[in-house]
């Protein structure tokens, strides 16, 4: 499947969905988020898919919203842009947060304003050296968006959060790296080699079972320890029904490699 500003792209159980206006660094308008929310549904539908992997096409990763689509002349009527937000941005990421899949981001330059926070909000991280990430929206007198005022703190601390929201610095990716936003930075010229490597990783492993572990770490946020503790039983004893988990077991008492089924 494709379409203009979206490409998806499925083989050998590894979804890859590619943000496609280069020459506006694949930042959203309408069309685009139509886009990219049918291919999430196609992703989502299809039980072949075991890992997603989400990049941009170009020299950019994404750099939000494109400002060249809402209407913000002198003397027109200002834009609704919670509505903007309601429609298009927070269904993106809970879908990206509830995925029953890993989602991995692979960055491969700017990624700025909700760019940033949606590369943020994905499972793991991979960034290329030459990548940045900034939070531009104090430039225009905006808010973070994107679950990005909620991410921050929890991957960076408050002072590193505030300073990066209110002075929207770039911070690159080996910056990043350090202050515990991404999982890892790596060359420029080795970023394709790593997704692909952690790609095909996740391919081959028990997906039902990672799908809890992401339910799992998302509830920890909000739940109490002893909410949580529950939470870790019940998923176990769902865990502990599947298939995947005999077949872990015997491979490991057998001393061979395990093959799972995932979904």
């Amino acid at each position: 499947m494709s379409q203009d500003s979206i490409l998806v792209a499925i083989e050998q159980g590894v979804a890859t969905i590619t943000l496609n206006r280069p020459d506006s660094l694949n930042s959203f308008n309408a069309d685009m988020h139509e886009a990219l929310r049918n291919a999430l549904d196609q992703v989502s539908q299809d039980s072949s898919v075991r890992v997603l992997v989400l990049t941009g096409a170009g020299r950019g990763f994404c750099a939000g919203q494109d400002l060249s689509d809402r209407n913000v002349a002198p003397g027109d009527a200002a834009p609704d842009l919670g509505y903007s937000i309601e429609t298009w941005y927070n269904p993106l990421i809970r879908t990206l947060r509830d995925l029953r899949v890993p989602v991995i981001c692979a960055v491969n330059g700017v990624a700025a304003g909700a760019g940033a926070n949606i590369a943020l909000n994905c499972d793991i991280v991979l960034a290329a050296r030459s990548a940045s990430f900034v939070q531009a929206f104090c430039k225009l007198g905006l808010v973070p968006d994107s679950g990005g005022t909620w991410i921050l703190p929890r991957l960076a601390g408050m002072a590193r959060a505030k300073g990066m929201a209110l002075l929207g610095d770039k911070i690159r990716a080996e910056q990043a790296e350090a202050w515990g936003l991404i999982w890892r930075c790596v060359d420029d010229d080795a970023l394709a080699e790593e997704t692909r490597k952690m790609a095909e990783h996740f391919a081959s492993q028990p997906t039902a079972g990672l799908a809890l572990i992401k339910q799992a770490l998302n509830a920890s946020t909000t739940n109490t320890q002893d909410e949580q503790l529950t939470l870790e039983r019940d998923l176990q004893r769902e865990a502990g029904q599947s298939e995947d988990y005999r077949e872990g077991v015997a491979a490991f008492m057998e001393k061979r490699t395990p093959h799972f089924k995932g979904r």
